[in-house]
């Protein structure tokens, strides 16, 4: 039994095909065949039943995968400790972000974290929640900032901070007088929201159940598009409060608080249980801590 041909093995999950899974190990399909084959004469099971239009684990193969993710991610710790030496703030960090924050938490935490941790430059990928989590248990990011709830196995989770919603009217809206805007009343307007499977669309749909009952809804690729489609009189929308701040600001529009208790969601970043530079991520949390503590003394 080889780290080789247990990567054949999980590549050949992640694949579900032979071919992808050989160009994805940068072999040919032969010799990733003879590795599972190899490995299945070894263990006296067979891994994955084999088909022309699929492949699948079998019930046995399943645990040899998971546990071969396992060993290889053990593996890949190895390698990360020996590489980072006594300094886990050099080199790359693989961060994902969903997308309703990325936009506009990654230009208030990089400068600080020039300072902070200068060495360790960072590589961001904006996702889906469940795509993100794909991504993180698969070691292909290092850390996710994500909204809550996120119960994953083998995933450790820290809450950063919460944040409201407010309401985005055009200019000329009936409603840009208003002081606060009741969640029922949503439901009587056309609201622009993120595409299916952002989690913040689920969001402000929870906190408005008759939105999804009886209101028009419209979808938007991002909340800056939303945003500008506000501005050209097609709707309203609702954002979350780090997409209010002064410098997102436009007289074409209008932002209203929700009547209290305004709707909120929860951020926090996850990441790998047995991720080795803790450090670093001590130092995302501390800049995202401390961007969010500059917003609340703006908001005052």
């Amino acid at each position: 039994m080889t780290l080789i041909e247990l990567k054949f093995v999980v590549a050949v999950a992640q694949e579900r095909n032979f071919r992808r899974a050989a160009e994805k190990c940068y072999v040919t399909q032969p010799a990733l065949s003879l590795g599972i084959k190899k490995l299945e004469e070894e263990l006296n099971v067979t891994i994955f039943e084999r088909s022309r239009s699929e492949v699948s684990p079998t019930e046995i193969g399943a645990k040899i995968i998971e546990q071969a993710n396992i060993v290889l991610e053990e593996s890949a710790r190895l390698k990360e400790l020996a590489k980072l030496g006594t300094n886990p703030l050099k080199g790359l960090f693989k961060l994902g972000m969903i997308h309703s924050v990325g936009p506009y938490l990654l230009p208030e935490i990089i400068p600080i974290l020039r300072v902070s941790a200068p060495n360790m430059p960072l590589e961001v990928e904006e996702n889906l929640t469940a795509n993100l989590e794909v991504q993180l248990k698969n070691g292909v990011i290092d850390a996710a900032v994500i909204a809550l709830p996120f119960d994953v196995s083998g995933i450790q989770v820290r809450s950063l901070y919460d944040e409201a919603f407010s309401v985005v009217v055009p200019s000329n809206h009936h409603w840009v007088d208003r002081i606060a805007i009741d969640p029922k009343e949503l439901s009587e307007e056309k609201v622009l929201l993120l595409n299916s499977g952002h989690c913040f669309s689920n969001q402000v749909t929870q906190a408005c159940p008759e939105l999804s009952r009886k209101g028009e809804i419209l979808q938007g690729n991002s909340l800056e598009t939303i945003r500008n489609m506000v501005a050209s009189n097609l709707g309203i929308t609702v954002l979350p409060a780090s997409a209010t701040v002064a410098r997102y600001q436009n007289p074409l529009i209008k932002v209203i608080p929700f009547i209290k208790p305004a709707p909120t969601r929860r951020i926090a970043i996850a990441w790998r249980k047995s991720f080795v530079r803790t450090q670093a991520i001590d130092k995302l949390v501390d800049a995202i801590l401390e961007v969010n503590q500059l917003m609340l003394v703006k908001s005052h």
